[in-house]
């Protein structure tokens, strides 16, 4: 699975707009298999439980909070590379010649 940091970086979205792309994520989301479903969402758990594990320890460490905004900081840099990269497979490959020309 190739990592892609924006969704200008997969080919296939490369000459859509921001909206399209957008667009055809969502629908290529919708195409994930059960386990990469269950990795993706897995991945995100793992990231918003320490969030509130260190907000739950805000009381006795003020310095908890710092690392939990860190964290919440770095939730779309992890994430969204891997849903990206699961997503491009879904998504299908512009047709180069129009059947009208």
């Amino acid at each position: 699975m190739k990592l892609y940091f924006s969704t200008k970086q997969i080919p296939q979205l490369q000459h859509l707009s921001l909206t399209e792309r957008l667009a055809a994520i969502h629908i290529a989301q919708g195409k994930l298999i059960g386990p990469e479903k269950l990795l993706l969402n897995v991945l995100k758990m793992l990231l918003v439980i320490p969030v509130f594990i260190l907000i739950i320890q805000v009381a006795t460490n003020w310095m908890a909070i710092v690392w939990a905004l860190l964290i919440t900081l770095l939730y779309p840099v992890l994430i969204k590379p891997v849903q990206y990269g699961l997503c491009a497979k879904y998504i299908p490959q512009p047709n180069p010649h129009p059947e009208g020309e």
